[in-house]
C-alpha cells in the first residue's frame, strides 16, 4: 500500500506534474516596451483584479427600515398608476418600469449591505379571486420585506419588495 521510501519520489512526481508554465514572465527589453501605447497599458492595467480585505462587519451601518420603504412604494404606485387603464398587452412593460423604479428609489434611499429582490404582479378586476404566497429561507434579525397594494377602477397592482442583508 503506502511504502516509506517511495514517498519522497511520489511527492515529487505530483509536484512536477501540477505545475504550470507560465507565459509572459520574462523582463520586457526597452524596445518593446515603447511599442505600447497609453491604451495597451490602462488595458493591462485594468485587466488586474482589485481585492478588498475583509470587514468583518455583521451589521449594517444604515438598518433597512420598511416603515419608510412601505410610505414610498405605495406613494409611487398611486402617482404612477393614477393614469393608466389596463391592457394586457402592455401589462408586462408595466411591471417592468415599475419594479425598476422601486429598486433605484430603494437604493437611493442608501440602505447599505442589502440585495433587493422587487416582484410587481398586476391582476385584472374581473371578479375573481386572487391567493398569492411567498416564502423565504432567511436571517430574521436582519432581512426583511414589504408590500404595497393600489387599487384602480379596473385592476390591482401589488408590489413586494425582499430586502436580504449580505456581508
Amino acid at each position: 500500500m503506502f511504502e516509506k521510501e517511495n514517498f519522497a519520489q511520489l511527492l515529487k512526481e505530483r509536484i512536477r506534474n501540477s505545475s504550470h508554465d507560465v507565459c509572459g514572465t520574462e523582463p520586457m527589453e526597452e524596445e518593446s516596451m515603447a511599442e505600447f501605447g497609453k491604451t495597451e497599458l490602462f488595458a493591462l492595467k485594468a485587466m488586474t483584479k482589485m481585492r478588498y480585505a475583509n470587514t468583518y462587519r455583521m451589521e449594517p451601518n444604515n438598518k433597512f427600515q420598511a416603515h419608510l420603504v412601505r410610505k414610498k412604494i405605495q406613494q409611487m404606485l398611486t402617482n404612477r398608476l393614477q393614469e393608466v387603464n389596463y391592457d394586457g398587452a402592455t401589462s408586462n412593460f408595466l411591471c417592468t418600469s415599475l419594479s425598476e423604479e422601486i429598486i433605484a428609489s430603494v437604493k437611493a434611499m442608501g440602505f447599505d449591505r442589502y440585495k433587493y429582490v422587487v416582484t410587481v404582479l398586476t391582476v385584472e378586476k374581473t371578479g375573481q379571486a386572487i391567493n398569492i404566497a411567498s416564502r423565504w429561507l432567511w436571517d430574521v434579525a436582519r432581512d426583511d420585506w414589504v408590500s404595497a397594494k393600489c387599487e384602480m377602477e379596473s385592476f390591482v397592482v401589488l408590489a413586494l419588495l425582499v430586502a436580504c442583508y449580505f456581508e
